[in-house]
């Protein structure tokens, strides 16, 4: 599995938009159709919620990328 590091600029970020600022979709509508289709997990655990808050700490998993989120500067 590959893994990536991704700083947050504020608080948190949406899950959609998290996956396409990773790489992982090309865009937040097709993050959006990842987490409905249930590909996403969020700290092991399968998420459903588009726009969940993702603060640094958690761990995001989808198509083979493990995205560790991490805290602003």
């Amino acid at each position: 599995m590959e893994t990536r590091d991704f700083k947050l600029n504020d608080d948190y970020v949406r899950l959609c938009d998290l996956l396409k600022l990773a790489g992982i979709a090309e865009s937040g509508g097709q993050g959006k159709q990842m987490v409905a289709a249930g590909e996403v997990s969020v700290d092991g655990r399968p998420e459903a919620r588009k726009t969940a808050k993702i603060r640094a700490g958690q761990t995001v998993e989808c198509h083979g990328v493990k995205v560790i989120v991490l805290a602003a500067a």
